[in-house]
């Protein structure tokens, strides 16, 4: 049951084992109905404006125990996959596959790849290089996402007669791209870590929009002529999200924040 407000912004739910979880509350300008989510920084519930505080409490209820095993899955991903740490070499995904984060010292900062590890080079191999280590990582796999994007906008704008007036890719704390009033799509930075398909996928979904902005049928059909699988990837995307963005967090925390 839903216990207390603890603000005008959080609600305090206890599970059926006595836990208790901390849920954000907000409205969404564009919420058609109530949406439950799970990020790095916490649990969120979003609704449509003039939605009954009952109708909040009953759908929080309602989910409750996979609220609390999600949120479990997320503290054992945490211990598995720790924060980055300089001069630790660490494991992580790109692109799909996983990859060594590796460290060497250098006159100038700089990551390079090779032979299945990334590396990260520092002037001095301390905690203080933190942040720069963080902004190379950041800026390696927002280049390696835009290489793929550009190759791929070539086949989708010509197919699709339209085209985004830019392109922005940063952490996202629960989507995977948007697109906003003036044309310009966001790409979420966890998407260097998926594989291809998957962030093809989300582009082809952002592009359609600048069509169709709902997800009627009509929208499903464009997107389904521009990247046919596309129910493949959602569904990757649907089972392993939470796990992308837990590990884009941890390193490059500092950017996403």
């Amino acid at each position: 049951m839903v216990r207390e407000r603890v603000t005008n912004n959080w609600l305090e739910l206890s599970t059926t084992s006595g836990a208790r979880i901390r849920v954000l509350c907000g409205v969404h300008p564009r919420a058609k109905r109530l949406r439950l989510t799970v990020t790095p920084r916490g649990a969120r519930v979003s609704y449509p404006r003039g939605t009954h505080p009952a109708q909040i409490s009953a759908f929080l209820c309602q989910h409750a125990d996979w609220l609390e095993r999600e949120l479990g899955t997320q503290r054992q991903t945490r211990k598995d996959h720790p924060r980055l740490c300089v001069g630790r070499a660490t494991r992580m995904p790109l692109r799909g596959e996983e990859v060594i984060l590796d460290w060497g010292e250098g006159p100038y900062p700089r990551a390079q790849f090779q032979d299945d590890t990334l590396t990260l080079v520092l002037p001095r191999l301390q905690p203080r290089f933190l942040p720069v280590a963080r902004g190379l990582l950041a800026g390696f796999l927002e280049e390696r996402m835009r290489r793929d994007v550009a190759r791929w906008m070539a086949r989708f704008v010509p197919m699709l007669g339209l085209a985004p007036t830019a392109l922005r890719i940063r952490p996202m704390q629960s989507q995977w791209g948007s697109l906003d009033t003036r044309d310009r799509i966001n790409l979420d930075l966890s998407l260097a870590l998926a594989p291809p398909a998957a962030l093809r996928y989300v582009l082809a979904h952002e592009l359609c929009h600048l069509k169709v902005r709902d997800h009627s049928a009509r929208f499903w059909r464009q997107v389904d002529l521009l990247e046919p699988h596309w129910k493949i990837q959602r569904d990757w995307l649907r089972e392993n999200g939470t796990t992308l963005k837990l590990d884009i967090e941890r390193l490059v925390a500092d950017i996403a924040n």
